[in-house]
């Protein structure tokens, strides 16, 4: 699975491609593909400080101020949607970025599982804003929305993440059990872009027999 993401990574075409492996079977499997990983703490509390260890012993120099953290339990994942990540950052105070999808399945609006992401847009034809709050209960609180499905891939720009990593949990972050509300509650700013479609994340046996299918019938 994590082959079939570094795959679409690379297609993004959006700079070098890295996988932070917390355990050598991952990395030997990358790069037998002939993909590059980095060994990371298999201890690390979550995917960010798992990025940033990986940024910090990939790029101890400092060359590249801008990181994206792709999940590896996307196997089907649009490239453009990997890519569409670093639009926010054309504006400069923007310190991480992530994506959303308008929600239209009504079983999605009422579903803790999926995040919800307040999201301050200029206009109804905007596809970037500023995220406001996220959330698994249904907000903003109406029936019919709009509401949007947040997407759990980041960019961070290199400082920010840098700061991200050293703050401790932050209290709302603890009630949502939401580790993106810790950089708002800090005054970070992040910036979403609205994209179409979700990508399939492999959480159970069933996710996994679907992307299978997905990927055996070159649908995605």
């Amino acid at each position: 699975m994590i082959v079939h993401v570094w795959r679409r990574a690379v297609q993004a075409g959006v700079g070098p491609v890295l996988v932070a492996a917390g355990d050598q079977t991952i990395a030997d499997a990358v790069s037998a593909a002939g993909g590059d990983a980095v060994m990371t703490d298999p201890y690390l509390p979550s995917g960010s400080d798992r990025v940033h260890q990986a940024l910090e012993r990939f790029d101890p120099g400092c060359r590249y101020d801008t990181v994206v953290n792709v999940q590896g339990d996307l196997p089907t994942i649009d490239p453009t949607v990997i890519a569409a990540v670093l639009d926010p950052f054309d504006t400069p105070e923007v310190d991480i970025t992530t994506l959303a999808v308008q929600i239209v399945e009504e079983r999605e609006r009422t579903d803790p599982n999926v995040v919800k992401a307040v999201i301050a847009l200029a206009g109804e034809t905007a596809r970037i804003g500023r995220a406001l709050y996220f959330s698994r209960a249904t907000v903003p609180h109406t029936p019919d929305g709009p509401h949007y499905h947040h997407i759990g891939l980041y960019g961070f720009r290199r400082a920010a993440l840098d700061r991200f990593v050293k703050l401790p949990p932050g209290r709302l972050e603890i009630l949502e059990r939401l580790e993106q509300l810790r950089a708002l509650e800090a005054g970070m700013r992040i910036d979403v872009a609205l994209v179409d479609t979700v990508p399939l994340g492999v959480d159970t046996p069933a996710d996994l027999d679907r992307a299978r299918a997905l990927l055996a019938s070159g649908s995605c």
